[in-house]
């Protein structure tokens, strides 16, 4: 995609590198919510959730490697010391959440507190993120793991098997709904009151409209061909549950954060944050808005629905 949009848009390649990279992340929180209200469970559901929180931590690391290399100047990093970063920088993410983690259900088990067991998970999240941060790691691969393991342990697993009181599962789980629902309010918050102070004729409509398409048909290069390499196992994807994944892979607050965590100094930063904005909104109000439609088209509801 960043090829497309660096020789059809002319944008130079850096700059269209940093994009594709951030707007890479998937984060189709209403079509998991949509689910989740008209009762569409097994392996498409899985499928949507598993791809938003892994391809979330892998959008960002990558976007921390290319963003360094677009600021690079003279010969810039070789491809080993890329390679060596990348391993560092996840491995020592998902150690680093691991141990943080892991510290925050040993002492949530010790209590029956849900006022005690919900702020060690709140902890545990932001701890990990700022100790990674703080040590060059990757912050959001050191939260994910910590929420992995957190969840596997105490929060999704089976009552009379976790480490967490049974209203203390509760409560966290309400919790952290909760505080999803704040901090994507905030992320459109703040890329609205960006873009609001931007100048549009650098980007029109009409380039905006153009990435939204090529956004489209990189994400039909990714999920069919991926589809089709399991055809003829038992992993084998239906083509109606491949046409809702390439649909359903929406762009949300991940995205727009990082469009807004470009420094100022780079070029063409507006327009990234423009075509950010251009495209997550394409993604929330068109194909939200229509996903619905298309399950209804795919045969997933009843037709007494």
């Amino acid at each position: 995609m960043a090829a497309g949009i660096a020789n059809v848009l002319a944008w130079p390649f850096s700059s269209a590198l940093v994009f594709g990279v951030l707007i890479a992340a998937t984060d189709p929180i209403a079509v998991i919510a949509m689910f989740k209200d008209t009762g569409i469970k097994g392996r498409l559901r899985l499928l949507v959730e598993s791809e938003t929180l892994l391809n979330d931590g892998v959008a960002a690391v990558l976007f921390t490697l290319v963003l360094d290399w677009a600021q690079a100047t003279g010969e810039g990093a070789t491809p080993l010391q890329v390679g060596k970063s990348l391993i560092f920088n996840t491995g020592g993410g998902i150690l680093m959440g691991l141990a943080c983690g892991g510290a925050a259900i040993g002492v949530a088990g010790r209590t029956l507190d849900h006022l005690v067991e919900t702020p060690l998970t709140v902890v545990a999240a932001y701890g990990s993120f700022l100790l990674a941060d703080h040590f060059g790691l990757s912050g959001v691969l050191a939260t994910v793991s910590a929420g992995f393991l957190m969840g596997n342990l105490g929060v999704l697993r089976e009552r009379e098997h976790g480490l967490l009181s049974s209203h203390g599962r509760d409560f966290v789980m309400a919790f952290w709904e909760f505080a999803t629902f704040i901090a994507n309010s905030l992320i459109f918050l703040l890329i609205g009151l960006t873009v609001a102070g931007i100048r549009l004729d650098g980007l029109g409509l009409p380039s905006i409209l153009i990435i939204v398409m090529l956004v489209l048909v990189r994400r039909a290069f990714t999920v069919y061909p991926l589809c089709l390499m399991f055809r003829r196992t038992r992993w084998a994807i239906p083509y109606r549950d491949q046409h809702i994944l390439w649909w359903g892979g929406l762009r949300g607050a991940l995205s727009l954060g990082l469009a807004l965590a470009r420094p100022l100094s780079l070029p063409w930063r507006n327009d990234i944050v423009i075509a950010a904005f251009g495209v997550v909104s394409f993604s929330v109000l068109v194909e939200g808005l229509t996903m619905p439609l298309l399950l209804r088209i795919l045969g997933f509801f009843p037709k007494s629905a």
